[in-house]
């Protein structure tokens, strides 16, 4: 009779809960807020900003991971993809992977206080945001709009935290944030309403069944058409503010590296396969990566 195998670490369990093995979610957090670091500063950040949003960002996904477990455990069960999760299959209890979660959120939050006053400010508002997504799903027809504000909040902190200054005041806020990168973010929404629809559209049959709200049920047959749309919005976009901004030739490189990639992305996604479009959403960070190259070799080499 052969032996079971034995049950997993907690420290296993843990890396498991955060989705440590499947970047691509951070990396999704990463570029777009980089960008607007590099933009912030006019070029290289400086260690300090770099080390603050790189480990801030991976902490307050894996923080977000845990509160969205939580939330969607009795759905989960439902969804072929996602029953195994630790929270679902009963590995990692509710309060314990709250814990965990509250642990990642408050060592992110250290972070930022090494920053600035306007950032420490805003990072209340990107906790508040975070926090509301799970639940948004029961109730908004398009969850993923809210996701998108929650992906995209680095974007003003990292203005806030490479212009602000040392006062308290919510004024400061203003000041340290200008009007373009609250454009940038609302720029970024449309990227993330892409992608995430990409995803929505893997488990749109579970998601029908069990009373889920997703973009790619409520889209229905327009999801592709509306999916190429929000790439489209979401390039052009930055395409306006980056040169509003001052950027150049080779930004717009990176911008036509981005819209290739978009593209392809219709490739996969046309006939609304699970693995297609389960594909272009992993490839998705390597878009937002080129956009964030474009701008950063632009600073370079102005």
């Amino acid at each position: 009779m052969q032996a079971a195998a034995p049950a997993p670490s907690r420290l296993a369990l843990y890396l498991d809960l955060i989705r440590w093995d499947r970047p691509a979610g951070w990396l999704l957090l990463l570029w777009p807020t980089l960008a607007a670091l590099w933009i912030a500063a006019d070029g290289w950040p400086g260690w300090h900003l770099l080390t603050v949003f790189v480990l801030g960002t991976i902490l307050m996904r894996s923080a977000g991971c845990c509160v969205n477990d939580v939330a969607d455990r009795e759905f989960d069960r439902h969804v072929k993809r996602t029953a195994q999760r630790p929270v679902t299959r009963g590995a990692v209890g509710v309060r314990e992977a709250l814990a965990v979660g509250a642990v990642l959120a408050l060592a992110a939050f250290a972070l930022v206080l090494s920053t600035s006053p306007p950032a420490i400010w805003l990072s209340f508002v990107a906790l508040a945001i975070t926090l509301l997504y799970p639940y948004a799903k029961r109730f908004v027809s398009m969850p993923q709009a809210v996701l998108g504000v929650a992906f995209s909040f680095g974007i003003p902190m990292a203005f806030a935290a490479a212009q602000g200054g040392s006062s308290w005041g919510l004024g400061a806020i203003a000041d340290a944030v200008p009007p373009q990168a609250w454009g940038l973010l609302a720029a970024n929404l449309f990227w993330v309403l892409a992608y995430d629809t990409e995803y929505a559209m893997v488990d749109r049959d579970d998601d029908l069944r069990i009373g889920m709200k997703t973009s790619a049920i409520t889209l229905g047959r327009f999801d592709v058409a509306a999916v190429m749309a929000f790439y489209t919005l979401h390039l052009a976009a930055w395409v306006l503010l980056g040169r509003s901004l001052g950027l150049g030739g080779w930004f717009l490189l990176g911008i036509a590296a981005a819209a290739a990639q978009a593209l392809w992305h219709f490739t996969l996604i046309r006939e609304r396969s699970r693995e297609g479009c389960f594909r272009a959403f992993r490839a998705n960070h390597w878009l937002g990566f080129a956009v964030f190259a474009g701008v950063a070799a632009d600073l370079a080499l102005r």
